[in-house]
């Protein structure tokens, strides 16, 4: 009897090492099927990097997948990469298998940034940050900021109905620095917040420029910026403490914080994370609000349906002089559907950056481990698949919504943009004093794009804003 046993879990034995050899087998055997997507790498070094930032996004992008299809391969920013340009393959790599890929930026801009910052992390402290940013940008939070959100744009766009001619662009990035600063914050001291905007101002420059330490340029310049910028921050952080200020914002979440064990955040966490959120919240805001009123100026009819919208709110609610209440921004539909579209059609954030962490086999094709993995939300924004003659400029197409990972301006999955409400609420608010108080005309072409990085307008829309009688 006992031999019989031995003799049958022997069998078990050799029986399960003969499916675990075939298996492995079969598994290399269907790796080494697994060839790499079709496309070009380009030039050595640089690989395509100049044409993707030199060339219209919706040619340079577009032209790729009608070549290859919705993978292909590339070399751009000094990585070899694999574009994705399917809702289908963003799903897999942002969602379904996202721990397979990981968020990745050029250590150039995680230096200049901070390391602490949520968006270069996974696992648990990223979850912590980023429920600490959820929190602090909840609708609860933010409908208490509408006053002083509300009192930014006034005071911004009475600078700008000077009769001068200025950059849009420009002038957006500093209402949008100033609602973070807001954000973050609170109320701040404005010695601080001319010190933040100051340096903070030097400190992007570097975050697309080659990374060169050198005194006198601009890369050594930002990284001089981002210590300074630590030390005011640490000032803030020093002051709240000592006078016991706690507050419902971002910083205030981030001094209170304490892990499982009891720790807290260093003065470096917190200035990291301060410092992407800044990063978040700006560029992309200012050039969404830019390209708003391109297309608004562009199309009179839908221009006068707008104005139309924001005034009739005015006149329902007693006059120019009540101020803005949470409730009102819900009567906005055709705003709302203005910034949706205007999102949809620049796509300014074009694509997104993750690193395969281990080789990964999608639709028969090797995704190889450390190469960058960029799924194309421009080019799935702009496919007619899913929104019908996608370079017109059709708000109304979003009163029906939008199928599943087709529509991704804020990204999606974990690592989607925690702050994007406060984003939309911010550009109704100065839409509707835009739209009900003040007309715009624009100085110059506005055919053209430019790109740093992101696309705006060339020279920013230059345009020339005046104050209805």
């Amino acid at each position: 009897m006992k031999l019989c046993s031995t003799i049958f879990y022997s069998l078990i034995f050799l029986c399960s090492l003969l499916s675990y050899i075939l298996f492995k087998k079969e598994k290399r055997r269907h790796k080494s099927r697994a060839r790499l997507p079709p496309g070009s790498m380009g030039w050595p070094c640089i690989g395509e990097t100049l044409q993707m930032y030199t060339q219209d996004p919706n040619v340079f992008f577009a032209s790729k997948q009608k070549r290859y299809g919705d993978i292909f391969k590339t070399h751009v920013l000094g990585y070899p990469c694999v574009m994705l340009a399917s809702p289908e393959a963003a799903r897999f790599v942002l969602v379904s298998h996202a721990h397979l890929f990981k968020p990745t930026y050029p250590k150039s801009k995680e230096k200049l940034i901070g390391p602490s910052a949520l968006f270069f992390h996974t696992g648990n402290y990223h979850a912590c940050m980023r429920k600490l940013v959820q929190t602090s940008f909840s609708p609860e939070v933010t409908r208490k900021l509408i006053p002083d959100i509300e009192r930014l744009a006034v005071s911004c766009l009475e600078s700008w109905a000077n009769g001068q001619v200025i950059n849009t662009f420009l002038a957006m990035k500093k209402f949008a620095f100033e609602v973070g600063v807001l954000s973050i914050f609170g109320q701040l001291n404005k010695k601080y917040t001319d010190e933040l905007k100051e340096n903070y101002s030097i400190l992007e420059k570097g975050y697309n420029c080659f990374p060169l330490k050198l005194p006198g340029t601009a890369y050594h310049k930002s990284l001089m910026a981002r210590k300074r910028l630590n030390q005011i921050l640490g000032e803030i952080v020093r002051e709240r403490m000592e006078n016991k200020l706690s507050a419902n914002n971002l910083l205030g979440h981030l001094l209170n914080f304490r892990d499982e064990k009891g720790n807290i955040l260093s003065e470096e966490q917190i200035a990291d994370n301060i410092i992407g959120v800044l990063f978040a919240a700006q560029d992309t805001t200012a050039s969404v609000l830019t390209w708003i009123l391109k297309y608004l100026n562009g199309n009179p009819k839908l221009l006068d349906a707008v104005k139309g919208e924001q005034k009739a709110i005015l006149e329902s609610e007693c006059g120019e002089n009540r101020s803005l209440t949470w409730a009102m921004t819900r009567k906005m539909p055709l705003t709302y559907r203005v910034i949706l579209e205007s999102l949809r059609k620049a796509s300014v954030i074009s694509f997104t950056f993750r690193e395969a962490a281990e080789d990964v086999e999608y639709e028969g094709y090797l995704i190889p481990k450390g190469w960058k993995v960029m799924p194309l939300f421009r080019n799935i924004h702009h496919n007619p698949e899913f929104f019908a003659e996608p370079g017109n400029f059709d708000p109304f197409r979003f009163e029906n919504p939008p199928k599943p990972y087709t529509y991704m301006p804020f990204g999606s999955g974990q690592h989607a943009c925690p702050g994007n409400e406060l984003a939309k609420l911010e550009m109704l608010i100065l839409l509707h004093h835009m739209l009900t108080k003040y007309r715009w005309e624009l100085v110059g072409s506005a055919n053209l794009i430019q790109y740093s990085p992101f696309p705006i307008p060339e020279n920013g829309l230059r345009a020339r804003f005046k104050k209805e009688i």
